[in-house]
Order: C-alpha cells, then sequence, then structure tokens
C-alpha cells in the first residue's frame, strides 16, 4: 500500500515517501496533535495477512518501545490503517552505517565510537531480555549530531520473564 501526501493515520499526515524495505514502507509524516515530524512504518496490507510477518511487525513495536535509551530509535505511536499496522518512530536525520561505509573506511576513533554506543544501546535491550538478532549496518543509523541509533527490531527476541514481569515496563538508561 503507498500512501499519498496527506493521507491521514490518526492525528499523523503523511508528507512523503522516505524508503521500503522488507519489513514495510516508510514516511515522513507531522504529527498534528504534538506539532512535530515523525517517521511512520507501515506493513503494508497484503503482510498484514501473513502471520509471521504481523508477528514480526508486532515484536519490533514492543521490544522498541520497553525501551528508552540514547541509542535505540524511540517508538511514540502504534495504530493501524485500512487493516494495516502503522509504527510511529523518531524521524532521524543522518545516513545508515552501510551508506557511511560505502563512503569508505571508518577512522579508529569513529569505529571505537559507534561500537560502545551500540554497545550501550544492546546492552540495555539484553537487560531488558531484549536479543535484536539482526544486527547490520542497514539497522545502524548516524545523525547529523553524531550518535548512533539502532533500528529495526522485527527479529528480535523477548524474553518473557524479563519483558512481561510488571517489574520496570519501560527501562530508561542515561548515559
Amino acid at each position: 500500500m503507498s500512501l499519498a501526501a496527506g493521507t491521514r493515520l490518526d492525528s499523523y499526515e503523511i508528507l512523503a515517501p522516505l524508503g521500503a524495505g522488507g519489513m514495510g514502507e516508510v514516511y515522513r509524516a507531522r504529527d498534528a496533535t504534538l506539532k512535530r515530524v515523525v517517521a511512520i512504518k507501515v506493513l503494508p496490507e497484503f503482510w498484514s495477512r501473513d502471520p509471521d510477518r504481523l508477528h514480526r511487525f508486532e515484536v519490533e513495536a514492543q521490544a522498541a518501545a520497553a525501551l528508552t535509551h540514547p541509542n535505540i530509535v524511540s517508538i511514540f505511536h502504534v495504530g493501524r490503517y485500512d487493516g494495516s499496522p502503522y509504527i510511529v518512530i523518531e524521524l532521524l536525520h543522518g545516513e545508515t552505517l552501510r551508506e557511511r561505509l560505502r563512503k569508505g573506511p571508518l577512522r579508529l576513533r569513529e569505529a571505537l565510537d559507534y561500537g560502545t554506543e551500540i554497545a550501550r544501546g544492546l546492552g540495555a535491550a539484553h537487560d531488558a531480555g531484549i536479543i535484536h538478532r539482526d544486527l547490520k549496518p542497514e539497522n545502524i543509523f548516524l545523525t547529523k549530531d553524531g550518535r548512533i541509533k539502532i533500528l529495526d527490531f522485527g527479529l528480535a527476541k523477548l524474553n518473557s520473564s524479563k519483558s512481561d514481569s510488571g517489574d520496570d515496563p519501560t527501562i530508561t538508561h542515561q548515559l
């Protein structure tokens, strides 16, 4: 399902497409309630009928939403539009690690800094009982201000004993 500019999903207005991948289409959108620009990832309707893809999409939303960490993409909302689920996430500006590597090798200091931030994000996820299982350069985002954000928890494995305990429904980590 391609969404045209102006399409409304709850309080979000689609502005433009940002890209598409194996688990959905991503759009730039405006949050009319909070007056901010966000990204919306939509699982196309035909994939919404596939129980495996639907489960992976739901796991992605649950896993990322269970974490509040500076190195993990933030989830703001989950909803449905015409039978297709969508996730509203923070809009990131920059490039994936894959795109950055196409320009040439990283300097040693960059590689160490990026590795440290990735380890911190993954450590926070592991502490919450979430294992990413699809870490690759396409799922690591380098923001324009030099921070790392881990994306796409669609293949994540949730340790129900930690993530469903109710003791700490949202895990918050500070650097």
